[in-house]
């Protein structure tokens, strides 16, 4: 028996702030959204999702797990989220073909550069 991967859980100060941004940087729509926490997905019936639940203390230290994201367009799609409110993070990447970004409460996420065919 295998398991099959439904979610990834954030955690958030501001849950529907933070799976709104998330939504439009991935192109996704809110299919829930409670008190409890705010789930994002491609499609209704397309997993895995993106769940965002409440917790009162802010992020303190380097994500151990984030997301790849691989665009069509590194430079556009870096400008296009900056200008929706990511920001360029160090965590000692050096010189890399990627660029690292941390969405607005701080969570980093990497750019890829585009897939070579």
């Amino acid at each position: 028996m295998t398991s099959v991967w439904e979610s990834l859980t954030v955690d958030a100060r501001d849950p529907a702030r933070l799976a709104r941004w998330w939504a439009e940087a991935l192109g996704y729509q809110i299919v829930t959204e409670k008190p409890g926490g705010v789930e994002i997905r491609q499609s209704t019936d397309r997993s895995p999702a993106l769940f965002f639940g409440p917790v009162a203390e802010g992020k303190v230290r380097k994500n151990r797990l984030h997301l790849d994201l691989r665009p069509a367009d590194r430079e556009a799609e870096v400008e296009r989220l900056v200008d929706m409110g990511a920001r360029h993070v160090d965590i000692g990447q050096g010189d890399v073909q990627w660029t690292v970004l941390a969405d607005p409460e701080g969570n980093e996420f990497c750019v890829l550069r585009e897939r070579e065919e």
